[in-house]
């Protein structure tokens, strides 16, 4: 596991991503610890400084309690989406609809 970050310390890009993170459904956020090295906490300080008090809110209360925003309690088990469009590299052609 990484160090911890300090929040001040991300670049604007970083807490970018962090923002953009936080706010999609199935990113946990162990995925955001692993990468930036921010707990829990220290998201919902980021999300808290970044977002507008009526984002802020609606943020919290959307992310209380959803499981898929914690890996232990997520029914995810490998955590990604693989759209039923995609194919293996090989065959990499969209077909003509």
């Amino acid at each position: 596991m990484k160090t911890p970050v300090s929040v001040l310390t991300l670049t604007d890009a970083d807490l970018d991503r962090v923002v953009e993170m936080a706010w999609e459904d199935r990113t946990p956020f162990d995925a955001i610890e692993t990468q930036f090295g921010l707990s829990e906490q220290d998201v919902i300080t980021v999300m808290r400084r970044a977002l507008k008090p009526s984002s802020w809110r609606m943020w919290r209360a959307r992310v209380q309690g959803r499981s898929t925003k914690h890996a232990a309690l997520s029914a995810v088990d490998d955590g990604r989406f693989k759209s039923d469009q995609q194919r293996t590299v090989t065959h990499n052609k969209v077909t003509k609809r």
